[in-house]
């Protein structure tokens, strides 16, 4: 069964080994930041650093593994129809907006609706990792400056994830302006 997530919101869920997750930008454009735990011990957790060292790659997509702090894999990513996902910048916080955008008073953010999405699960703020960035357009140049630009994600365009063990997953619709292309839009999610 097909779920939405509002734009700029999150959800968190439990994911059994064998089960798969596809995460769907149904009208394109629109970023998902996914966070993963191991669901038996909470500790263990998603890692950019350990992602991009086992599998070689700074640009993760299908045919590579997602992988946690402690050297496991949590998840095979199975396909991804865009080809094009982040794994170096973290989410977004009340400060990105300060100290990025300069904008004054309250903005949404990922960390923010991670928090509020798994803190009944147990998760403190602190524990929230670097997101996997789906469909997010981090490019860099010669001199390794970065640069965020409109996804390029269509409407349909997915990925789907196999766990590797039971996990719990934290899954938001992108908050920040330039990720997005300056829009807010839903993602869609599906168990199978």
């Amino acid at each position: 069964m097909r779920k939405i997530i509002p734009p700029q919101s999150g959800t968190a869920f439990y994911l059994k080994k064998g089960q798969k997750l596809k995460i769907i930008d149904p009208e394109g454009e629109q970023v998902s930041d996914m966070v993963l735990f191991n669901a038996e011990d909470k500790r263990e957790k998603l890692s950019s650093g350990k992602t991009l060292d086992f599998e070689e790659c700074i640009q993760i997509t299908a045919d590579n593994y997602l992988w946690s702090h402690r050297s496991r894999k949590l998840a095979y990513i199975e396909l991804d129809t865009n080809g094009r996902n982040d794994f170096l910048l973290a989410p977004c916080c009340k400060q990105t907006f300060e100290i990025m955008y300069e904008h004054k008073g309250y903005h949404p953010s990922c960390k923010e609706n991670l928090e509020m999405a798994l803190e009944p699960f147990g998760i403190a703020p602190d524990d929230i990792p670097t997101a996997f960035n789906v469909f997010m357009n981090v490019q860099y140049d010669s001199d390794g400056n970065l640069s965020v630009l409109p996804p390029t994600s269509k409407a349909g365009d997915h990925l789907i994830i196999r766990a590797e063990m039971d996990l719990l997953v934290g899954l938001t619709a992108c908050s920040a302006e330039d990720s997005n292309g300056g829009t807010f839009k839903p993602i869609a999610y599906e168990i199978i």
